[in-house]
């Protein structure tokens, strides 16, 4: 497996990242055991699976541009933009929308520029087909000497980085679950666990497309499939950064319950999801479940990305 980057001293994560135990009577009441693994305390600005997947990202990247993408609410761009910010290398973010180039900047843009991370605005087209030569050697004309980083970040790279969230897990869980927007957490995730455990997935947008890509995410990082998971696609709420009055509800009754603030475009999900499961029976008595918490909530940046 991957060893640490080396830029571990620099960034100066918290790892391992905590496993804390909460007492949840909807759980409880099926004999599983609910665990936080709290990764969103890694780092303040590159929480959880972000500082996992961007690390052996930049220590490729050796101090060049990074270039990469996004939607206008990104945590995925504050995030490479942040290190760049605690780094000292340049940094270009695409975002999805030319229209977006002619407003002011909302919280999470802002937040990106303020990093000193360039933007570049593209229309919807265009960021549809990012991953094409055409679009690419466009933005290597442009931008000159750069290292291409893919949406979310999720590589061969990243899966391998993410291998030490499962290590730091073996022995402790029977399930980890994790939320899902672009599969390199539950890639490196599954591949790190040990012999009987397993990974679960759970998407937060919609299309069936994850299944494919967590596995060819596998290949490119390992040569094959890797570990034991599966993915949960029915808690979706409506895609990506789409919530309801229900899972709304859901999160600040978790909130009230456990003292934890749950963010909604992913943890929330996740939880929710993890709740049904053990309401269904899926858990079998005496299972422990951990649910990786991937980040905590920014309330100006959060309100703004639900209610787009």
């Amino acid at each position: 497996m991957t060893s640490p980057p080396r830029l571990d001293a620099r960034l100066r994560p918290r790892l391992p990242s905590p496993l804390r135990e909460v007492h949840d009577e909807r759980f409880a009441r099926h004999g599983v055991r609910l665990l936080l693994k709290r990764d969103d305390l890694i780092h303040p600005d590159l929480p959880g699976n972000k500082w996992r997947k961007l690390a052996l990202n930049l220590e490729a990247a050796a101090g060049r541009t990074v270039l990469t993408f996004g939607g206008a609410y990104s945590n995925h761009l504050r995030a490479t933009a942040a290190a760049g910010r605690l780094l000292g290398f340049p940094t270009v973010g695409v975002v999805r929308g030319d229209e977006l180039a002619h407003r002011p900047l909302n919280p999470s843009l802002a937040r990106c520029a303020a990093d000193g991370m360039r933007l570049h605005f593209v229309d919807r087209t265009t960021y549809r087909a990012k991953t094409s030569p055409e679009v690419l050697e466009g933005l290597l004309g442009r931008f000159g000497d750069v290292v291409v980083v893919p949406e979310g970040g999720s590589n061969a790279l990243a899966a391998q980085g993410c291998t030490a969230l499962g290590r730091e897990l073996a022995g402790e869980v029977d399930v980890a679950a994790v939320a899902c927007g672009t599969g390199g957490t539950l890639a490196g995730l599954a591949a790190g666990l040990a012999a009987g455990q397993r990974a679960l997935g759970v998407p937060v947008v919609g299309g069936g497309f994850l299944a494919g890509e967590v596995a060819r995410l596998q290949h490119e990082a390992f040569g094959s499939r890797a570990g034991d998971w599966t993915l949960e696609e029915r808690f979706t709420f409506g895609g990506y950064a789409r919530t309801t009055p229900e899972l709304d509800a859901f999160a600040a009754d978790f909130e009230e319950r456990h003292g934890l603030p749950v963010e909604r475009v992913y943890v929330a999900k996740l939880l929710f999801a993890l709740t049904a499961l053990a309401g269904e029976v899926a858990f079998a008595p005496g299972t422990r479940v951990a649910a990786v918490v991937t980040g905590a909530p920014d309330d100006a940046l959060q309100e703004s990305s639900v209610s787009r």
